[in-house]
């Protein structure tokens, strides 16, 4: 499984990513194919400091950081045989501005804007996330990532594979999720997403009832949120937190995991940890 190098270290909450590899020796994040990616999510903590006014500080769950780009990637990012697939810049803070509705990105597409919609949050490079699209072509799939190689992978994988139901996005997924209509998705993806182990990080995990008002606002009634770890504590904080969130009902039932589902691919990653012991636990919570 994944290597956290960075979220046992004391950071700068303005530039957060996430890593993965072998969770014997993690400290930061992974996403469901298991390979280095940046969870992309911001939540705001206002502090009072002595002149008595409120300020905004920004507390990211990743940390963003540059790794080498191969050069599919690269080509995907550049040439326009790919730019189908790409909704906004790639390079570089992702513009998020005028993108309000992901329905309407299918319009022109075989399955059209009201086909089942997925949307994964930190897909890394993308492994699994156009593993799954290309096993539901009758669905259509949004990814939303910052790490530009995983970007561009994703892309040049959905082309070459010559994919009708894939979109990427490059920003933040929290403000994404701002910005989109009520009861708009069908299934909202967390996979692997960083542990943040310290307790003073705790404020980092993607999984708090703060960022779920943000994430269950756009998911259909009867629509589906599911996430899975390699990291025990937090798998039964995020059972914690969700058999408590108003609106959401466990799938397998309160204080449960669910078996790993058929659609959510086994990564390499993942099978080899399990060979050494490693536990693997998904959750599914369906919004009332």
């Amino acid at each position: 499984m994944s290597q956290y190098p960075n979220s046992n270290e004391d950071i700068d909450s303005s530039n957060a990513t996430d890593d993965q590899s072998d969770p014997s020796s993690r400290t930061a994040t992974r996403n469901s194919d298991n390979t280095p990616t940046d969870l992309d999510t911001n939540i705001s903590d206002e502090t009072a400091p002595a002149d008595g006014k409120k300020h905004i500080r920004i507390v990211n769950t990743f940390m963003k950081r540059r790794t080498h780009m191969n050069k599919n990637a690269e080509l995907a990012l550049t040439d326009p045989e790919f730019a189908e697939y790409l909704v906004n810049n790639s390079f570089g803070d992702g513009d998020l501005s005028d993108i309000d509705d992901l329905r309407i990105l299918f319009v022109d597409s075989p399955n059209g804007s009201e086909a089942p919609l997925t949307l994964e949050i930190g897909f890394g490079l993308g492994d699994s996330f156009i593993e799954m699209a290309a096993a539901e072509p009758t669905r259509n799939f949004v990814g939303v990532e910052v790490h530009e190689p995983g970007i561009g992978k994703c892309a040049y994988m959905a082309g070459t594979q010559g994919l009708s139901n894939v979109k990427i996005i490059n920003g933040d997924a929290i403000q994404l999720l701002k910005q989109l209509p009520e009861n708009h998705i069908d299934r909202i993806q967390l996979y692997f997403p960083d542990p943040w182990q310290k307790k003073r990080h705790y404020k980092r995990r993607f999984v708090s009832p703060e960022r779920m008002d943000i994430v269950t606002r756009s998911l259909k009634q009867g629509g589906w949120f599911h996430t899975a770890t390699d990291w025990e504590h937090y798998a039964f904080w995020m059972v914690e937190v969700l058999d408590d969130f108003a609106g959401l009902t466990n799938q397998a039932g309160v204080g449960n995991f669910t078996a790993r589902p058929d659609f959510r691919p086994m990564t390499k990653f993942e099978r080899r940890g399990i060979e050494r012991g490693h536990g693997v636990w998904d959750l599914i919570y369906i919004k009332d």
